[in-house]
């Protein structure tokens, strides 16, 4: 499908699709082509935003990808790479505001969307704490700790201190696995008992340690490992 998308029929155009029938009708390719707006030569958006998402493997990359190398892409630019950018900030920043706004427990799936998008799918392992009030409102989701792709040192005091500096009622702790697999090793289930017993000195109790990845969630809560 080269031929400019103008050309196409109304209902196969993405954005007459959108209007119609919601953006879950649409195709990575073709949402990623609305952004782009047009094609290059002898190719149409879609088709150009079809061999981005092949080149990067995946919208998660591609919006990950350091924007000096991506600009340099024939199709790409840099106010295509800030429009893509700025909409992805946007997701994030809503689904936090409405974690501020009502309790964790009665949203769980919208926290792990909220961590997905947040850090899901860096390259290197970063650890988070979401500090709670007394109604399970998010106070701050804090980036503690960063580490390489497949460790991160992870100090349960610095963990304590900065609750209790946020005058935190309950805590929620994260971290990627950029491998892939959410599975916990054993230094996670570990790690997990230790801050459940520190925390409980005082009185903070652990809501759930989630582990994220792009393939899905863990979470020990879930497990009954909490």
């Amino acid at each position: 499908m080269h031929s400019p998308i103008s050309s196409w029929a109304k209902a196969d155009q993405p954005r007459e699709k959108l209007l119609t029938l919601g953006a879950k009708a649409l195709a990575d390719a073709e949402l990623l082509a609305i952004f782009l707006r047009v094609g290059v030569k002898g190719k149409s958006a879609i088709t150009l935003a079809q061999e981005l998402l092949d080149q990067f493997g995946g919208l998660p990359r591609l919006l990950n990808y350091p924007p000096k190398d991506l600009i340099r892409i024939h199709g790409m630019g840099l106010a295509k790479w800030s429009q893509i950018q700025a909409a992805y900030e946007l997701v994030k920043r809503s689904l936090e505001k409405e974690l501020t706004e009502n309790s964790v427990l009665s949203s769980p799936l919208q926290v792990r969307e909220f961590l997905q998008a947040k850090f899901g799918r860096l390259p290197h392992e970063v650890f988070v704490c979401l500090h709670l009030d007394s109604c399970c409102r998010l106070i701050e989701c804090q980036e503690l700790f960063r580490g390489s792709i497949t460790q991160t040192a992870v100090y349960p005091r610095e963990i304590l201190k900065e609750a209790i500096s946020r005058n935190a009622s309950a805590l929620i702790v994260a971290h990627n696995h950029p491998s892939g697999n959410p599975d916990p090793s054993d230094a996670d289930k570990e790690l997990t008992k230790i801050l459940i017993k520190a925390l409980e000195l005082v009185d903070i109790p652990l809501l759930d340690h989630l582990i994220i990845s792009n393939s899905g969630f863990f979470s020990f809560s879930d497990k009954g490992l909490i």
